[in-house]
């Protein structure tokens, strides 16, 4: 392997980020296509920048961001921090005591690691669930957490979501949502209701991913419970800050479900030419993806050897799509314990427009790069670690 621990995964984000330097200055913005669906961005006014300060920020933005953010999310209250992560700790910190439980329904392994890493953190033991029959709440539960949407966009079927948090609240236990993606994902796409009018206590939701926000992370639902996450999120520094809340605000009233509906008929178009030449991708809700089962896969139908792990192939793959190419994928530039499967998100803005034959071409060419570069290790290893 390649990469094998979280600080190999932070050496290869820093060497993406220096390749994305390096194509920004002999080229611009317009050399890159970002195509993670995390693209986000930081819409404000001169005006709006000159009230960023410590104190009156808050004062002006964070009761704009009360209405807006119920609006997006319902629930009675919100809460701003720095990731959608800092939310998920603060609940866990403030709603899960050591030697309690938290169990854990999602669509599709793995969880985001943030959950059972916050689990242990504060000493409560954790078990997640892709099968209803399965899910169980032992007596010692103190917090159930439902994921919405997963990493790679796996979406949960509405009358599952609604059952475990009916099963949660038949013992007075709160449900945590993690809708990171979900929250405009299964909303625009799925037409599934919020998941505070599904009866979620706690919500919490990515302001950069599908939508033109900030990286942060937008909280709601009941008062009490966001009161009590609100005190962890403010001890140790969660909380999100004054340029943060004006962003997300300007990101949420610029949010539109367009963007979302008309990326799943350009997916069709994309998904049929890729898939007459290869059988490693599959469809998402509004693009395509490659797992790392499915790379490998490909790779043994083409009888290709290589010593490169599936995970390592995922992010040698995304280091030629970025270099040679300018694409932006997530194993890429994730942070450590993401997702190494590699979407294109025909939502995002760089290439919503964009001929799709084009964006094939350059796909397909990237594709043929790394099957002679994955036989080299020296050499795959020089790139992943620019």
């Amino acid at each position: 392997m390649i990469v094998n621990n979280s600080l190999d995964e932070v050496k290869k984000r820093e060497s993406a980020l220096k390749i994305i330097r390096e194509i920004i200055n002999d080229g611009g913005r317009d050399s890159l296509y970002d195509v993670t669906g995390l693209s986000g961005g930081f819409i404000a006014s001169e005006q709006e920048l000159n009230l960023l300060e410590t104190y009156v920020g808050p004062a002006i933005f964070e009761d704009e961001l009360q209405i807006a953010g119920k609006e997006h999310l319902g629930g009675e209250k919100v809460l701003a921090v720095n990731r959608t992560s800092s939310g998920i700790l603060a609940s866990i910190l403030a709603l899960a005591e050591k030697g309690t439980h938290v169990s854990h329904f999602l669509a599709e392994f793995p969880a985001h690691p943030s959950i059972p890493r916050s689990c242990k953190i504060v000493g409560a033991s954790y078990d997640e669930f892709i099968d209803i029959e399965k899910f169980n709440i032992p007596d010692n539960t103190s917090l159930v957490v439902v994921t919405g949407s997963t990493m790679d966009h796996k979406v949960i079927a509405e009358n599952l979501f609604k059952e475990v948090i009916d099963m949660a609240h038949e013992r007075d236990i709160p449900v945590l949502v993690d809708d990171a993606s979900g929250a405009r994902l299964r909303t625009a796409v799925f037409n599934q209701r919020k998941a505070t009018e599904l009866g979620a206590d706690l919500v919490v939701t990515s302001t950069d991913k599908l939508m033109p926000g900030p990286r942060g992370g937008l909280m709601s639902g009941r008062a009490d419970l966001i009161d009590e996450v609100k005190i962890k999120a403010n001890q140790f520094g969660l909380e999100a800050q004054p340029p943060l809340i004006l962003a997300m605000v300007n990101g949420i009233r610029n949010y539109t479900e367009e963007n979302l509906v008309n990326a799943i008929s350009r997916k069709d178009e994309f998904y049929s030419l890729l898939r007459e030449k290869y059988d490693m991708f599959e469809k998402t809700p509004t693009g395509v993806r490659v797992s790392e089962e499915s790379i490998k896969n490909q790779l043994d139908i083409l009888n290709i050897e290589t010593e490169l792990s599936q995970k390592d192939c995922c992010f040698l793959w995304a280091m030629i799509l970025l270099k040679d190419f300018g694409i932006i994928t997530i194993p890429a530039v994730g942070m450590p314990g993401a997702s190494a499967s590699i979407r294109f998100d025909l939502s995002a803005p760089d290439v919503i427009d964009m001929d799709i034959n084009r964006l094939y071409e350059m796909v397909d060419s990237s594709i043929e790069e790394f099957f002679n570069l994955c036989q080299d290790v020296e050499k795959s290893k020089n790139l992943i670690f620019y």
